[in-house]
């Protein structure tokens, strides 16, 4: 069959989106290669032209409808929509969590409000199978965890469409490609309307002028029909948002802000055009472009805030690089990352970024895992050392052998956890939704009470302080006061490597009285070291870290790792004992390390002294008798004192659980300062602890890294694992601490607080101006254009205190011990 390669168009064959220059993404679709925009899309077509599904293509030409990469409501929509079913395209957004429930990440478009949230939330809950349905109103993006065996996706997608929005597949190209398309529709509105506003301003101007000093009726006829010429592109082309949206919630029976908002422009409108055309009364052109203009502008800076955040998730996923170096039969061959699978051997180059999850199976080089971490120095990679998709080789070619791809991977998992993160609103954010719902129907009651009151005090005034009304008690920085805050803190925090997974962690900090952390693994290393050696006679030419390093290079054991470092020479023969120790031989010599009783039994001799109780030691011998001891202990990590120190500073108080009874528990408590010590309790204990505490009044959060951990990380009210946690312990917790630097506990609890500062500030602000503003323009004194000013002031200025948050925090010197 010959192909026959049609000249790429400016847009996707699949979804319609622009195509980037640059990139030649095609697929084969009956007989034709068509241009796609990006990898995912091309995956997708190919998917439904292998499937036997490409008449879905030919059924849409037929149809003449244009596929701008939106949907439509015509007769195609149900085969369209019936795509989403087949579970090879499922495979690219939708997570299978058991066999009743599968969790999906949505863009959703159309939102413009709180109530837009609250609307979509409300209605899609209430579908059969759906176990939750949460959306972010900061990057429009939705969780929906349903049951695919009780209602199909596409139905799901139906519903959103037929309330009056647009739901999409999450994906980080085709978002931003809506993010982009969304930017320029909002900048040629903005302009549209800036440029009818100073126009229309100018006319007003000479209309004021000329009714101090008597202007001919000609020339005040000419400025009222030239003004009604250039507010009528305003109106009907920059607000038009306004009034799809008010006409929507209005089917819907749901009050938005945009309600008022479309009465206030649409009425002031039409009167000004009665007014024009009968040539009686006042005309509000200027009033009525004023409001348009500083309304977009407000809107247009929470949308730049909004897109901020949202391509700071994205730059997650587009960590990934596009294809990888795969390694078959001793050939190189470029292939799709996305065709990549578990097993795969792969070759990562210098300066270029690892593909997917994977062991090292051959080289040693440096992986710097900022993106992921926080943590700006390389990491020492060698073989059988994991590696995480989306970091990046530095310094050595390296040979990796895939374990995880796709939506397992360790990125994947993340960008998850952050999205569980936004979907998931604290108090405060539910609050300030409720608030804002109820707010317009009071605004709208308002309104009409203050028209019935000056129909009779003025009725040539009635309207325009109406107007005023409706305009300044716009509820826009109410809705943004909590959200925008939330958002950058998060943001915030995850480049510092402290993943927040659930929403009420930042109030959990701000509010939290006691910090109770787990000892090994969490204020510890998790991995034994040498702490010592102690010559057990004179060593002559002996280097017993060598001799040590050469026999323990055959175990597994934690205790092996240890030496690790050391290893300079082979031994030879060597045996393992197990709970025992090892044997072998080394230039020659026989050598036994491990238990004094196991090592003694080498030169048939009586036990030498163990140096002290308060440490492991081990017993290094040969045929002659002990030759050195070595102690073992789990090293404290380095950033604790600062960070335990810091903590007691900001007036926490703390604590230590630990299942370890030795001694080494009482020993780590009092270098780092710790009072409260709970050593040698099981998992229940731990959970009992917490629950005291908790009912006494306390505001817990817990910190842990094990599977022991997992209850006691479940029951407290706000619990953070360690970036080396067990997966289980990662799940289970609220907060993830990637870097494992406990410094950033530190930094997230000074966030936390300035959070909650930052929200009151924003929702005081709020409340303040629209009980201030509200009784001004009832009583005649706010007119229209004051009032579109100060509501877009107020919109800025909550979203201007959130962005503080975008600053990277620093822990002040004075915390430092």
């Amino acid at each position: 069959m010959t192909v026959q390669r049609t000249q790429a168009p400016a847009s996707c064959f699949h979804c319609g989106l622009p195509v980037p220059s640059g990139t030649d993404y095609t697929t084969l679709i009956n007989g034709k290669a068509q241009p796609m925009c990006c990898p995912g899309c091309q995956a997708v077509a190919k998917t439904i032209v292998d499937g036997g599904l490409d008449g879905f293509y030919r059924h849409r030409e037929a149809s003449g409808a244009i596929n701008d990469g939106r949907l439509a409501a015509e007769s195609h929509l149900a085969d369209e929509l019936a795509l989403y079913d087949s579970k090879a395209i499922q495979a690219e957004f939708v997570r299978h969590i058991s066999s009743e429930q599968a969790e999906a990440t949505l863009v959703i478009e159309g939102i413009t409000c709180a109530a837009c949230v609250w609307l979509l939330e409300h209605h899609l809950g209430q579908q059969p199978g759906v176990t939750q349905f949460s959306v972010n109103m900061t990057n429009h993006r939705a969780r929906l965890v349903w049951n695919p065996e009780q209602t199909r996706l596409s139905t799901l997608f139906a519903e959103v469409l037929r309330i009056g929005y647009k739901a999409h597949p999450y994906h980080p190209n085709r978002e931003e490609q809506l993010l982009e398309q969304e930017n320029k529709r909002a900048i040629r509105r903005l302009g549209v309307a800036g440029v009818g506003m100073m126009q229309v301003m100018m006319m007003a101007i000479a209309l004021y002028a000329g009714a101090l000093q008597d202007m001919e009726a000609r020339f005040v006829e000419f400025i009222r029909w030239s003004s009604l010429v250039l507010a009528t592109p305003v109106v009907l082309y920059s607000a038009r948002p306004f009034f799809i949206t008010a006409w929507r919630d209005l089917r819907t029976r749901n009050l938005s802000m945009d309600v008022p908002v479309s009465i206030a422009i649409g009425g002031a409108y039409l009167a000004s055009v009665w007014a024009t055309v009968m040539n009686t009364g006042e005309v509000y052109f200027d009033s009525v472009t004023m409001f348009t203009f500083f309304l977009l502008i407000g809107r247009y800076i929470e949308m730049q805030a909004r897109h901020r955040t949202g391509k700071a998730g994205n730059a997650l996923m587009d960590l990934l690089p596009a294809s990888a170096t795969l390694l078959q039969e001793g050939h190189e061959k470029m292939v799709p990352v996305s065709e990549l699978k578990p097993d795969d051997l792969v070759l990562v180059r210098p300066g270029h970024t690892l593909p997917a999850d994977g062991i090292i199976t051959d080289g040693e080089s440096a992986i710097d895992e900022s993106a992921l971490t926080g943590e700006y120095l390389p990491i020492s990679k060698a073989v059988n050392d994991p590696v995480v998709g989306g970091t990046i080789n530095v310094e050595h070619p390296i040979k990796v052998r895939i374990t995880d791809v796709g939506a397992n991977t360790r990125l994947s998992a993340i960008v998850g956890l952050l999205d569980r993160a936004h979907a998931d609103k604290p108090m405060t954010a539910r609050v300030a939704d409720k608030v804002a719902r109820y707010f317009v129907l009071a605004v709208l009651i308002t309104s009409a009470t203050v028209a019935t009151a000056w129909s009779f005090i003025a009725p040539e005034d009635a309207f325009w302080i109406t107007l005023s009304v409706l305009v300044v008690t716009c509820p826009c920085a109410l809705g943004l006061a909590t959200p925008t805050a939330l958002t950058a803190a998060t943001g915030t925090l995850r480049q510092q490597g402290f993943l927040i997974t659930r929403g009420h962690v930042l109030e959990g900090l701000a509010s939290a009285t006691h910090v109770i952390f787990d000892k090994t693994g969490t204020l510890t290393e998790g991995n034994l070291s040498i702490q010592q050696m102690q010559p057990a006679r004179e060593l002559g030419s002996h280097n017993p870290y060598a001799i040590a390093a050469a026999l323990e290079q055959v175990s597994e054991h934690p205790i092996a790792r240890a030496f690790r470092p050391y290893f300079q020479i082979e031994a030879c023969n060597t045996r393992i004992t197990v709970n025992a120790g090892v044997e072998g031989e080394v230039a020659g010599t026989s050598y036994r390390i491990g238990k004094p009783s196991y090592a003694a039994e080498l030169y048939q001799g009586p036990l030498p002294e163990q140096p002290d109780r308060e440490r492991q030691w081990l017993l290094l011998a040969d045929r002659q008798g002990p030759l050195a001891w070595f102690a073992l202990d789990d090293q404290i990590r380095k950033d604790a004192a600062f960070t335990l120190s810091a903590l007691k500073r900001l007036g926490m108080q703390i604590g230590m659980l630990t299942g370890d009874d030795s001694s080494a528990a009482a020993r780590v408590a009092q270098e780092l300062g710790i009072d409260t010590v709970k050593q040698g309790v099981s998992p229940d204990q731990k959970l009992e602890y917490i629950n005291e505490l908790q009912a006494s009044g306390a505001s817990v959060v817990m910190v842990g890294d094990g599977i022991n951990d997992i209850p006691v990380l479940a029951g407290a009210r706000t619990s953070i694992a360690m970036g080396s946690a067990t997966d289980l312990a990662k799940t289970s917790a609220d907060a993830v601490l990637i870097s494992s630097e406990l410094e950033r506990l530190a930094l997230a609890l000074l966030v936390a607080r300035k959070t909650r500062m930052i929200i009151r500030e924003n929702l005081t602000w709020a409340l303040m101006y629209n009980l201030v503003a509200l009784p001004l323009a009832a009583m005649g004194f706010i007119a229209p254009y004051m009032a579109a000013v100060g509501m877009s002031a107020s919109s800025l200025i909550v979203v201007g205190n959130a962005m503080r948050l975008s600053r990277r925090p620093r822990l002040r010197r004075k915390h430092r011990e």
